[in-house]
């Protein structure tokens, strides 16, 4: 299916449901059916091939009945795509019962494709009455969506498009779960998986970086089925995007484990003895400067904050830290984060923490690459975000460097969010993977230069752009501003502390 096709297909069935749903909840609606529709048609791939095996369909039926693990999964008559298009009433309460009735027969799915109950009121009414159900699944059963069809990618780019087009307007949540398609491309590329390495995201939202290094993957190694594959770990906070998570590795085949929890107080992937799993690979789009509290670094089980505690104005740091501590002995990492991670307190008198942390990092020689992206990529932000990969295992060549990449102006302008266009995506791979400097563009340094600019790694202060000097952005200003309060805070307390100690004796 042609981009422009998937696009008209998914505007005409989100005018279906205009003014009953809220815009940014069209997803909600619409992807659980087309997961529904291309699980239904590949079944139905899966059983002709069947019949063609057994000698008819109602052996086939049968033989199902009996080992549905013969398909990969499988939909009951009454659930299949070909039913659902003649139901004429009560469809709202027909829907619900069949994706509860799929759920039933596929255990892997509960929590998944049950997630949505089509028969929901609000104040006493339909929040989607039966005749828009009814036009909703005569668009969406235009196409097939079977093995041989579409793209595995389908679910992916229909989520992208009915983000970009109709959930700009809730803001924060959703740059919370979702990285713009060509920078998850452009970190896939940078990390470039490796046959049997195990990956993880422990902020997943719907999957779409474990993704695309499950498609780099296959594009390196042209589906040769004698590489080892992947395997992919990902752990996501809001129920309805881990439900979109577990739909995109089901249709992408992928053997991925999709934990639903909060990561920085429950970690989910722990090995026996209650320490943290440790992979070769984690990915990952943290929500920036999110705030927690002291304590939830203070009574840390796992041992992650070992470089220091972040501030509570930004937990950038610790999302980091708690990557870097689930990394094995070998493992790399690439994280997008806020620009302020690799520059906040830097030329600052006195101690900050930001910095402290950072300081950790780089006289340890982790930190192997930042790289400076475009303004107004993210749905959440118009700040332009930073790259940042780490590895415990730099190659001899890399060792004491780090390579600043800035291409904040190799982008295309879109409407209404800029993008990274094949071009830039293939020029940040070449420089990284031949570790090299390009004039304008990228530039080593030592750790040693590094440490002369008080652990400053924004790549716009050693790769000028056009003459241009390096401005604090207004939001990491204020955030500096609340961790300098912070520390103040805790000097005057611990002043009032030392006085009533001495005025006690």
């Amino acid at each position: 299916m042609e981009i422009k096709t998937l696009e008209n297909w998914l505007w005409e069935a989100a005018c279906k449901i205009r003014g009953e749903v809220d815009a940014p909840k069209y997803k909600d609606y619409i992807l659980p059916l087309i997961f529904l529709k291309r699980l239904s048609d590949v079944f139905e791939d899966e059983f002709e091939e069947l019949s063609t095996l057994y000698g008819g369909k109602e052996k086939t039926e049968e033989l199902l009945s009996k080992d549905p693990s013969l398909v990969r999964f499988y939909i009951p008559p009454s659930s299949r795509w070909e039913n659902i298009a003649k139901q004429t009433e009560k469809l709202g309460e027909f829907l619900t019962d069949c994706v509860r009735e799929i759920a039933k027969h596929n255990p892997k799915l509960r929590g998944v494709i049950d997630i949505v109950d089509f028969n929901a009121t609000a104040a006493g009414h339909r929040i989607i009455s039966d005749d828009s159900l009814k036009s909703l699944i005569d668009i969406l059963g235009r196409y097939r969506l079977g093995l041989k069809d579409v793209e595995p990618d389908i679910l992916g780019r229909a989520y992208e498009y009915l983000l970009r087009k109709f959930a700009e307007g809730s803001g924060q949540s959703a740059g919370e779960f979702y990285t713009p398609m060509e920078v998850a491309i452009m970190m896939a590329y940078v990390i470039d998986p490796e046959p049997g390495e195990e990956i993880y995201d422990p902020c997943c939202g719907s999957g779409g970086l474990l993704i695309k290094c499950h498609l780099r993957f296959k594009e390196k190694y042209n589906n040769n089925p004698s590489i080892a594959p992947l395997k992919f770990y990902g752990q996501e906070i809001l129920h309805t995007t881990y439900a979109m998570a577990n739909m995109n590795v089901f249709i992408h085949d992928m053997e991925a484990q999709i934990a639903l929890g909060n990561t920085m107080e429950r970690p989910a992937f722990l090995n026996p003895d209650g320490s943290l799993k440790k992979f070769d690979v984690i990915v990952a789009n943290p929500m920036w400067n999110q705030r927690f509290s002291q304590s939830v670094y203070e009574k840390d089980l796992y041992g992650r904050f070992s470089f220091g505690y972040p501030p509570e104005s930004s937990a950038d740091w610790g999302w980091i830290q708690h990557m870097y501590a689930s990394l094995n002995d070998k493992g790399r990492m690439a994280v997008v984060i806020d620009t302020g991670a690799v520059s906040r307190g830097s030329g600052t008198s006195g101690k900050n923490r930001e910095r402290d942390i950072r300081r950790a990092f780089v006289d340890k020689d982790l930190i192997e690459a930042v790289i400076l992206l475009p303004e107004n990529l993210f749905y959440n932000t118009t700040a332009p975000g930073v790259i940042i990969v780490i590895n415990k295992s730099k190659i001899e060549n890399r060792k004491s460097q780090i390579l600043l990449i800035n291409i904040s102006d190799l982008y295309e302008k879109g409407r209404p969010k800029n993008y990274l266009p094949q071009s830039t995506i293939q020029k940040v791979y070449e420089i990284y993977s031949g570790w090299k400097e390009e004039e304008g563009i990228s530039k080593i340094i030592s750790i040693e230069e590094a440490i002369r600019n008080d652990y400053n790694l924004s790549p716009s202060r050693y790769v000028a752009k056009n003459n241009q000097e390096e401005v604090l952005p207004l939001d990491e200003a204020i955030v500096e501003l609340e961790e300098a309060e912070e520390e103040r805070r805790e000097a005057d307390k611990r002043l009032w502390e030392i006085l009533g100690s001495l005025k006690s004796s």
